[in-house]
């Protein structure tokens, strides 16, 4: 097993300045008063009083929440010094995420009140003294056409002058959403918005397509497409969040000197000692696939290497395969020193690659090689074990395929920023396509008795399961009886993501008990340039996953296009609309 240690993270800082504030308050016996204007008395440690924190509790959201300009304006002139014990009173806007009200633990001495008016400080929608920021998603079904949209558009609809993609549709937020952004940006027009239930939300918007709307990132999840805004999607590794317009500032307002005190606003330390996260979305907690089609580096795809470079084939799509945390290659060809030179006419279909290829997968930035190929035992057992040697040497995982059976069919796992992942897969031809047995390496047949049985193991231990096929090559969009039957098979077994990794041309998708499945991704470096009908073979998917938190909350489509028998690049507007209109069509979408 290769585990990918999680990021460090640092434990809150011990509560200093919440004992500060306690002090503010409360004076030793004897001890001289001081005003805001006086230096304080020196702090002898070891005597500082104890503080208790009590935990918070929210209030009910509403559906008319009060708003940040409505409230009434607070003195910011210092407080004198209170009798001994006296508490400090806080309102948190009701209309807050309910994940962020909860995350709160209030000092011994704090009570929160019902009113803005009745309270010193204010927790609540603003960029004044930011103690947060609360991450959102611009979301639409997952079988949308469109990518994204401006800021600008979505303000524009928000007061009542739609355009874009979504010109004239609502829309649709929960009441929380409609508080915080109703504060940020002021009441949206009459029929801009549909509130309804955060649980109802997904369901409403498949129904009534087109649709779209706005979640809390801790909302996202895999039925809903991430739309970006401003080029901008916080399922990416290179996500800025303070420059992303949907990242709300959280504030603590009222009496400057009470706030100061409370949340160290210099340092944002005791933020954390509160409870209150920086943020709602936490870099260290996501994990990026990148899970591909078929690559094969013979024949024509060969031969341009040979003549273009090894890595020319990645000379437009490499570095959307770097980015990623993983990045899965299905490799289904043996390296052996004795392969001849690559003939681009060959008319047989036993395969072989030269060693020096394996240079185009580092530079893709290889993490797990998948075996389940027809061609991984064409060269016999001398080549497989020198293959294996050489993904193992450069500390590639590898599964699907093995030196043996046993290998073979081990699901490989692997721990990236807290997701428990684990890989397993499997030829579902069978026969001479896969050779490995007790005593022989190679590919591994499909036993979808025992598949089940593994995948349901590893879900109960925790791990999110991603099931791959060399299944039944079927050069159609629309997967046919045979591939959905075992698909759905891994898939109510418990695998988050089933993918096939066989298919010459895109195939169709579906969601089913609560997975992805993707029914055949397409070429990722194989020769078929305008080999099949209607040119189908010449697009593919790379399908990027993304895990958060120990789940699995989303896919992003990237689309590719073969500009030869080599080279693919990220398709034009026009030409992923295409594929995407006919792939989901295929999907009954």
């Amino acid at each position: 097993m290769r585990s990918f240690p999680a990021s460090s993270r640092r434990s809150p800082s011990v509560p200093v300045v919440l004992l500060l504030v306690s002090l503010y308050f409360t004076a030793c016996t004897g001890a001289m008063p001081f005003s805001s204007s006086d230096n304080p008395p020196l702090i002898t440690p070891g005597l500082l009083p104890t503080v208790t924190r009590t935990p918070f509790q929210p209030l009910a959201p509403t559906l008319a929440p009060i708003l940040a300009s409505e409230a009434p304006a607070i003195p910011v002139t210092p407080t004198p010094n209170p009798p001994t014990g006296a508490l400090v009173t806080i309102w948190v806007a009701p209309f807050l995420p309910i994940s962020l009200q909860e995350s709160i633990t209030l000092p011994d001495n704090f009570t929160q009140v019902d009113a803005a008016g009745q309270a010193s400080l204010r927790l609540e929608v603003g960029d004044e003294h930011r103690v947060s920021r609360w991450v959102f998603a611009l979301v639409a079904p997952f079988p949308t056409i469109p990518d994204g949209l401006s800021v600008q558009a979505l303000k524009r609809s928000w007061r009542g002058e739609p355009e874009g993609p979504f010109s004239g549709e609502p829309l649709l937020v929960d009441d929380s959403t409609y508080g915080v952004f109703s504060a940020w940006w002021g009441e949206p027009a009459p029929k801009a918005t549909r509130v309804l239930p955060a649980n109802e939300l997904v369901d409403y918007a498949w129904d009534h397509q087109p649709s779209w709307g706005l979640v809390p990132f801790e909302a996202v999840q895999p039925r809903w497409k991430v739309l970006e805004v401003d080029g901008q999607s916080p399922l990416r590794k290179e996500f800025d969040l303070a420059s992303y317009s949907l990242s709300v500032p959280i504030s603590l307002n009222g009496d400057a000197n009470l706030a100061e005190a409370a949340l160290s606003l210099e340092t944002g330390e005791n933020a954390a000692a509160w409870g209150l996260p920086a943020s709602n979305r936490d870099a260290d907690r996501l994990t990026t696939v990148a899970l591909t089609g078929v690559t094969a580096m013979v024949r024509a795809t060969a031969f341009s290497m040979h003549q273009k470079g090894v890595t020319y084939p990645a000379l437009d799509i490499g570095e959307l395969l770097r980015n990623a945390d993983l990045t899965h290659i299905s490799n289904e060809i043996p390296f052996t020193p004795e392969c001849p030179p690559p003939n681009p006419t060959q008319a047989g279909l036993v395969f072989c690659s030269d060693p020096d290829y394996i240079g185009l997968l580092e530079e893709v930035g290889t993490d797990i090689v998948e075996l389940t190929g027809d061609h991984f035992g064409d060269w016999g057992p001398e080549a497989m074990y020198y293959t294996l040697d050489m993904y193992m040497e450069r500390d590639w995982i590898y599964y699907g395929g093995g030196s043996d059976r046993k290998d073979a069919r081990q699901a490989r796992l692997i721990e990236d920023n807290g997701n428990r992942l684990a890989f397993i897969g499997c030829n579902a031809k069978g026969g001479g396509y896969a050779t490995a047995s007790e005593t022989q390496p190679g590919a591994v047949a499909c036993d979808y008795d025992w598949m089940t049985q593994e995948i349901a193991r590893l879900r109960e231990e925790g791990y999110l399961v991603i099931a791959t096929f060399q299944h039944f090559e079927y050069y159609t969009y629309r997967a046919q009886p045979d591939q959905v039957e075992d698909f759905r098979s891994m898939a109510k077994a418990g695998a988050v993501i089933v993918s096939g990794s066989q298919a010459h041309q895109p195939q169709g998708m579906e969601f089913f008990k609560g997975a992805f499945i993707h029914y055949g991704l397409g070429n990722l470096f194989f020769d078929q340039y305008h080999y099949c009908t209607d040119n189908a073979c010449d697009d593919a998917f790379i399908d990027r996953h993304v895990f958060y938190d120990g789940r699995y909350i989303s896919t992003d489509l990237i689309t590719i296009v073969f500009e030869d028998y080599a080279r693919s690049r990220p398709m034009t507007e026009e030409e992923r609309m295409r594929l995407l209109e006919t792939v989901f069509a295929a999907s009954g979408w």
